[in-house]
């Protein structure tokens, strides 16, 4: 097997994992819209705001990977959201088909062969696409799986 494909195609399934646990669209199926800006006793974030940082986090790694022009936001002020609950019913739906947008963009990236994923960023200081790719999957699972644990606390999860 052409051993550049099969990192690409793995690093694509990474994006989107569920294999080894619920997925982004399992999670946030169906969640109860009177939780969504919910946070239980200790929890440090609602739903609301861990599902926009998500989004946040993702569309500024994506841009910074595909365009010079892009500056990130302050950090870390505009990463999250200021309300703990969303604006409206469709901002939570925005928010949701946003993340999905970005995250097959950034699948596409990896997927085009005239990418090169190891390749320094040149508008970088050494981030690779594969890096990049990486760290989108990593950030994306470890506030995933806060967002089944306060589901869990919220007593919204099968």
């Amino acid at each position: 097997m052409n051993r550049n494909k099969a990192v690409r195609e793995h690093v694509v399934k990474l994006l989107d994992w569920h294999d080894a646990h619920a997925g982004f669209d399992a999670v946030v199926q169906g969640w109860p819209v009177e939780l969504r800006g919910a946070k239980p006793r200790g929890a440090p974030y609602t739903a609301w705001q861990l599902i926009e940082h998500m989004r946040l986090a993702q569309w500024d790694i994506l841009e910074f990977s595909r365009d010079a022009r892009h500056v990130s936001p302050p950090w870390p002020e505009s990463y999250w959201p200021a309300s703990p609950a969303p604006p409206s019913k469709v901002a939570w739906e925005k928010s949701i088909k946003d993340f999905r947008r970005d995250r097959k963009a950034m699948q596409k990236l990896v997927q085009n062969p005239k990418t090169d994923l190891f390749a320094s960023i040149p508008h970088g200081d050494g981030q690779t696409l594969f890096r990049e790719a990486v760290l989108v999957a990593d950030h994306n699972a470890y506030h995933l799986g806060q967002l089944v644990l306060l589901r869990r606390l919220l007593g919204a999860w099968k």
